[in-house]
C-alpha cells in the first residue's frame, strides 16, 4: 500500500460493486429460504442495472468529454471503467453460477422447476402453443434491420431477440429484432403449476409464425442498458414539471452503456448489434445464464410461505396501542412526550400514517406541510389524507420532489392529483433535490397554536416501510416546530434561512456541525463516535474521522453499501472499524452518536448520508434527539448492529469485505423483531 491518495480512499464505484456482491452472497447462502435467495438474485440484478444507468453512464460521459482528472482514490475515468468492468465480470459470473448451480436445483427439489423448451414433451408444447396464439403473438412486433430500414430503437432494459432470417428462394439474409413484451409474465407456468418456461424461449420456438415463408437461421437474446441521467437546467425551466416529464421521455433514448448477449451469438449478428446500438467492445457483457434475473421477482410472489422467511407483522408502538378498540389520539400521545417509531419492526400505518390521517380529519388542525420524495406506486394513504385535508379547507402544502431518480413519473402523477384537489404543490429549490423526510402539523389547542413535527429517515411510503429499516421522531418541541416552519418557508417561498434552532439542515449547516462534532471527539480524552449510514463518501468527513482516530478517538461505522474510508491503517485509521449489515431488511436509517452513551452523548437521526450530494446539493434535515429514553433506544439499535455476527461484514484495510465469524448467532433483524415484540407485550397485534 502506497502513502499517496490511492491508499487514503477506496474507490466509490468499486465499493458499490462490492455491496452488490454482498447481496449476491445472500442469494448463494444455503441457510436462506429458497425464495428469499431468488429475491436477493433479483435485487442484485436490479442494483447492477441501476449502477450502469447512473454510475457507469457518468464515467463514460467523463471519458467522452476528455476529462483527465482523477477521483479521490487517484483513478482516471478510463481506469475506473476498466476496474469496474473487471469487477462486474466477476460479479455476473458468480451470479450465473449461483442461479444455475444452487438456486435452480434447490427449487427443483422444492417443486419449482425451470424448464427449457427442448425438455418439454408434446403435451407441454401444445399448451404453450395455445398460450402463444392467444396471449403472446398478438402483442409481438418484429422489426426488420436492413439497408431500407433504420436500426430500431432498443428501449432501456428491454429483453429482445435478434433473429437472423433468409429468403429460401433468393438466399438473401436479414436481421430482425423482436422485443419480449415487458407486460407479459417473465415465466410461463405450465398446467401442473410448478414448472416454468422463460417467455423468450416460448417466443423463439414460434418464430416461424412471425416470419412465415422465411428460413430462421439463428436467434439470440440480448439486452441494452441506457444512461438514466437527466439534463435539467432548472434556471431556464419555466415549468419544472413539464421539463422533468420531457426528460423522462428522453431517458428512453439515452446513450447505450451496456449490451448483454448470449455466448452463442454469432460474430455477424454481434457486429450488426454493436454498430446499430453504438457500443464499444468494452461495453459488451457475455452471460452464460439467463439475462435479466430481475424477472425472479415474479417467482418470489408465489404462495409458498414454506420457502420464505416467516412473515412479520409490525407491532404497534405501546403508546399508540388501541384502547377499547378505538384509535388512540396521536396528538395527545406526542404532546405528552416525544415518540420514536422504528419501521418495519413497528407499524407505519398506526404511527406516521395515522398521524397524517388524523391531522386530515381533525377539525382543530389548520395546516399540514409535508415533503414527498418517493410515494407508493399504487394509491397512497398519505396522498389521500392530504387531498382530504385540502378538500375540508385546511391549508395543505406538499413539496413533491420531481427529480427523485426512477420515481419521476410516479411523482409527476402524484403532483397533478394533489394540485387538482387544491393542495399547494411546490417542487423545491433551484439546483437542489429536496430529500428531507419531514411533516409539520399546525393545530389549535385552547386558543393557541401548537406545532407537531415528524422528522424521519425514510419515505412516506407504506410499502417500503415494510422492507426498509427506518426511524421517525414525532415531537412537539417548539424549536423543532419553528425550525420546520422556517424550512418549509424556505422551500416554498423566497426565504434564505441560514440559521436554525435545533435542526441541522443541508446545505446550510449540516456539514459544519458534523465536522465540529467529529473534531470535538478527537480533542476529547476517550472520544467516541458511532455512525450508521447508507453511504460514506465525503472526503472531508473521512479526513476528519482519520484525524479523530489518530488523536485517540474510537470510531465504529455501520455502512450499508458504499464506503470510501479505509479502516485499520496504522497511523491513520487504526481505531476505526467498519461493518455492513445486509439481510432481510434494507438498512436505511441514519444514526450518529458522538460521545460516551453513559455521559449524555449527542444523538442525531435524519435523512442525510455522509456524501457530497447530501451535504452540499440536497435539502436534508437531521434532528438531535434529547429524550433520555429515546437515546437509550437508539443506543440499543446501535449495539445490536455492532454485535451482529450473522448478517454482518467487516471492511479490512486492504479494501476487501469479509463475513464476520459467527459465534453468538445474533442477527440484527431477528433481534430487533424480538425487542419490538417485547415492547408490545409479547402479543402480535392485528394492525399491520
Amino acid at each position: 500500500m502506497s502513502d499517496g491518495t490511492a491508499a487514503r480512499y477506496l474507490n466509490r464505484e468499486l465499493s458499490e460493486v462490492a455491496f452488490i456482491a454482498r447481496v449476491l452472497e445472500l442469494a448463494g447462502d444455503d441457510e436462506q429460504p429458497l425464495l428469499e435467495r431468488a429475491k436477493f438474485l433479483a435485487i442484485c440484478s436490479d442494483n447492477t442495472d441501476e449502477f450502469f444507468q447512473v454510475r457507469v453512464a457518468g464515467l463514460q460521459q467523463l471519458r467522452r468529454a476528455g476529462v483527465s482528472g482523477t477521483s479521490a482514490d487517484g483513478m482516471t475515468p478510463s481506469e475506473q471503467l476498466a476496474a469496474v468492468r473487471e469487477a462486474v465480470e466477476d460479479l455476473v459470473t458468480r451470479q450465473t453460477r449461483v442461479f444455475g448451480e444452487h438456486l435452480v436445483p434447490g427449487l427443483r427439489e422444492a417443486g419449482i422447476d425451470f424448464c427449457g423448451w427442448e425438455s418439454l414433451d408434446a403435451d407441454d408444447r401444445k399448451h404453450l402453443q395455445a398460450e402463444f396464439d392467444e396471449r403472446i403473438f398478438p402483442v409481438l412486433t418484429p422489426l426488420a434491420i436492413d439497408a431500407r430500414s433504420p436500426f430500431p430503437h432498443i428501449s432501456n432494459l428491454s429483453l429482445n431477440l435478434a433473429v437472423a432470417v433468409a429468403d429460401p428462394d433468393e438466399g438473401e439474409r436479414w436481421l430482425a429484432r423482436v422485443k419480449v413484451p415487458p407486460l407479459l409474465p417473465r415465466f410461463i407456468v405450465l398446467p401442473d403449476g410448478h414448472r416454468f418456461v422463460p417467455l423468450e424461449q416460448v417466443i423463439a420456438a414460434h418464430l416461424d409464425r412471425l416470419f412465415p415463408g422465411m428460413q430462421i437461421l439463428e436467434h439470440h437474446v440480448f439486452r441494452v442498458t441506457r444512461s438514466a441521467e437527466m439534463a435539467i437546467e432548472e434556471s431556464d425551466a419555466d415549468d419544472l414539471l413539464t421539463t422533468v416529464e420531457t426528460e423522462v421521455l428522453r431517458r428512453r433514448f439515452g446513450d447505450a452503456v451496456r449490451l448483454e448477449i448470449e455466448p452463442s451469438m454469432s460474430a455477424e449478428v454481434r457486429a450488426q448489434l454493436v454498430e446499430g446500438i453504438d457500443v464499444g467492445d468494452e461495453d459488451i457483457y457475455t452471460l452464460a445464464g439467463p439475462l435479466d434475473l430481475s424477472g425472479l421477482w415474479a417467482l418470489y410472489d408465489l404462495e409458498r410461505p414454506d420457502l420464505k422467511e416467516p412473515s412479520w407483522t409490525p407491532t404497534v408502538p405501546p403508546r399508540l396501542d388501541a384502547v377499547d378498540g378505538s384509535r388512540p389520539d396521536v396528538f395527545g400521545v406526542v404532546a405528552e412526550r416525544d415518540l420514536l417509531v422504528h419501521h418495519p419492526y413497528e407499524s407505519f400505518e398506526s404511527s406516521v400514517q395515522s398521524f397524517i390521517e388524523q391531522a386530515a380529519d381533525d377539525p382543530d388542525v389548520l395546516a399540514i406541510k409535508q415533503t414527498l420524495y418517493r410515494t407508493s406506486e399504487s394509491e397512497s394513504p398519505i396522498v389521500e389524507a392530504l387531498i382530504r385535508a385540502a378538500e375540508s379547507g385546511k391549508q395543505v402544502v406538499a413539496l413533491v420532489e420531481l427529480k427523485a431518480r426512477f420515481d419521476e413519473e410516479a411523482n409527476i402523477a402524484r403532483a397533478r392529483t394533489l394540485e387538482e384537489a387544491g393542495v399547494h404543490v411546490v417542487y423545491g429549490l433551484v439546483g437542489l433535490k429536496t430529500h428531507t423526510k419531514t411533516a409539520l402539523v399546525v393545530r389549535e389547542e385552547n386558543g393557541r397554536l401548537r406545532r407537531y413535527a415528524h422528522v424521519g429517515t425514510g419515505n412516506y411510503n407504506p410499502k417500503t416501510a415494510r422492507i426498509y429499516e427506518d426511524l421517525g421522531l414525532l415531537t412537539t418541541d417548539p424549536d423543532v416546530g419553528a425550525d420546520l416552519s422556517e424550512l418549509f418557508n424556505a422551500l416554498t417561498g423566497f426565504s434564505r434561512q441560514s440559521q436554525y434552532r435545533k435542526l441541522l439542515v443541508a446545505p446550510v449547516a449540516l456539514r459544519e456541525r458534523v465536522l465540529e462534532l467529529i473534531r470535538r471527539e478527537g480533542d476529547r480524552e476517550n472520544g467516541r463516535i458511532v455512525a450508521k449510514v447508507n453511504n460514506l463518501v465525503d472526503t472531508e468527513v473521512i479526513d476528519a474521522l482519520y484525524d479523530a482516530s489518530s488523536a485517540g478517538a474510537e470510531v465504529d461505522l455501520v455502512v450499508r453499501s458504499i464506503c470510501c474510508l479505509r479502516p485499520g491503517v496504522p497511523g491513520m485509521s487504526e481505531r476505526i472499524r467498519v461493518r455492513s449489515v445486509v439481510g432481510r431488511y434494507l438498512e436505511h436509517s441514519r444514526i450518529i452518536r458522538f460521545g460516551d452513551p453513559e455521559k449524555n452523548a449527542d444523538y442525531l437521526i435524519g435523512s442525510a448520508d455522509l456524501m457530497p450530494r447530501n451535504l452540499d446539493r440536497r435539502v436534508e434535515a437531521v434532528v438531535p434527539v434529547e429524550d433520555a429514553d429515546i437515546k437509550a433506544r437508539l443506543e440499543q439499535v446501535l449495539r445490536v448492529l455492532l454485535d451482529d455476527d450473522q448478517a454482518a461484514w467487516e471492511l479490512g484495510a486492504d479494501g476487501d469485505w469479509r463475513r464476520v465469524a459467527t459465534t453468538d448467532h445474533m442477527g440484527t433483524h431477528d433481534r430487533l423483531q424480538a425487542l419490538a415484540r417485547e415492547r408490545a407485550g409479547g402479543a402480535q397485534p392485528s394492525v399491520s
